[in-house]
């Protein structure tokens, strides 16, 4: 295990634990979940060392990775998977005004991107996970590399960088966004969607929160620290979406952590309950930063 001695948004020393958080997808261990007490910035600590992560994702029911399609549950998520990437290609489509290349880092099995091949886009994706990786170069043809292969990028090689509920799971947070911000294009495009640990569900569900998914992700956003974070690289937040699908998909499982089964009653209640109380305080389950860069403006 490792523990991180300083807030990686403010430097602050002191924190205060926040919640403990079992492991309920797969190893049944215990996390802590401190929270910064200048900023508020909420994060695991102490946490397995990157070499140890991998073990914590080697599950055929880690979706993402697997693609499985079996189960009411991974097919519903299926079926709101392919409405969503029209979606996204529609978003990504209307934030810029030319350039036709984008990069998805934690590209997975390769979907969101072979929605953009289809439009004539230039594609490039990251994945670490070994099967994921190949599964999008055989099923797809796509180009998809390992983490240590993104060096081999050009300097503002993208139009548009796209993060898809990847940034929480990167331990070389700080070196990440670094190397965002090289590849970017002048005035490019990042996309970044991560759970908003201050929604509705996360304050109804707490330590049974399916979104704190202890230990893969390591840190716990807010649309105010995140925000933060990214100012501090010379990004310039444009604007914020939520993902509203993510509120019912995280309900359904936070039952089934909370309960031992799942309830899909309460849970599509649960999830309707957390996006109307985000209407009005645009603070949904999970959200969508729009971020723009000005090469000149990024701190060395």
């Amino acid at each position: 295990m490792e523990e991180l001695k300083e807030c990686l948004i403010c430097g602050a020393k002191s924190f205060k634990t926040y919640l403990e958080v079992q492991d309920y997808f797969l190893s049944k261990e215990k996390f802590t979940i401190v929270n910064c007490t200048n900023c508020g910035f909420r994060f695991l600590n102490p946490r397995p060392i990157p070499t140890e992560l991998g073990k914590y994702y080697e599950s055929s029911e880690y979706i993402s990775h697997s693609n499985n399609k079996s189960g009411i549950t991974n097919k519903l998520y299926q079926v709101v998977r392919k409405f969503t990437l029209r979606q996204k290609y529609v978003l990504v489509k209307n934030l810029i005004s030319s350039g036709k290349t984008i990069l998805d880092i934690g590209c997975a099995t390769g979907e969101f991107l072979n929605e953009f091949r289809k439009y004539g886009w230039t594609t490039y994706g990251v994945e670490p996970n070994f099967h994921a990786r190949e599964s999008a170069k055989k099923n797809y043809e796509l180009n998809v590399c390992s983490e240590e292969e993104m060096s081999n990028f050009l300097d503002s090689s993208f139009d548009v960088i796209t993060m898809w509920h990847v940034l929480e799971h990167v331990s070389g947070l700080i070196d990440r966004i670094n190397e965002i911000a090289r590849l970017l294009k002048n005035n490019g495009v990042l996309l970044v969607a991560v759970p908003n640990s201050k929604s509705f569900d996360a304050d109804y569900y707490g330590k049974f929160w399916a979104a704190y998914d202890v230990p893969r992700h390591l840190y716990h956003f807010s649309p105010d620290t995140i925000k933060r974070l990214f100012e501090k690289y010379g990004f310039v937040l444009q604007k914020t979406l939520p993902m509203k699908f993510d509120a019912f998909y995280v309900s359904l499982l936070s039952e089934k952590y909370k309960m031992g089964k799942t309830n899909y009653f309460h849970a599509f209640w649960n999830g309707l309950r957390s996006n109307m109380h985000a209407s009005n305080e645009k603070n949904y389950s999970s959200l969508i930063f729009v971020f723009k860069i000005e090469k000149s403006e990024i701190m060395q």
